[in-house]
């Protein structure tokens, strides 16, 4: 049986959306980490860092078939946008995610993708 995409008939209920209204937070900083994880080169390298804790930049190249200059705008993307985080031992540079709250996000994301169902009804 298919459902229909809209109300048949609008009937506000003004004391949800006031509720709704009133608990929305700015999501100014929730988008930027969807445009950050929406590039799929930038999603490969931080699932790659669920993975494998902590990455040097020319393994990180080396897994997205990428050169490291290439590897290394993705990974200065996501530590900009406070996803992943660098550190220098000596002469290399070793990229992880910033924190489990990236890890958890990137980890969800995959198993809800890993259902292979879509979910086209609210219950």
């Amino acid at each position: 049986m298919k459902v229909k995409d809209t109300c048949e008939v609008t009937v506000i209920h003004e004391e949800v959306v006031e509720k709704v209204q009133n608990g929305l937070p700015d999501v100014s900083g929730m988008v930027q980490i969807f445009k950050a994880l929406a590039d799929e080169t930038r999603l490969k390298i931080a699932y790659s860092l669920t993975l494998e804790e902590q990455m040097c930049v020319c393994d990180v190249a080396a897994v997205i078939g990428a050169s490291n200059a290439t590897a290394s705008h993705h990974l200065r993307y996501l530590r900009e946008n406070s996803l992943a985080k660098s550190e220098r031992k000596g002469k290399m540079v070793y990229y992880s995610l910033a924190d489990s709250h990236v890890h958890n996000l990137v980890k969800i994301a995959h198993d809800h993708a890993s259902e292979g169902e879509v979910v086209s009804d609210v219950h």
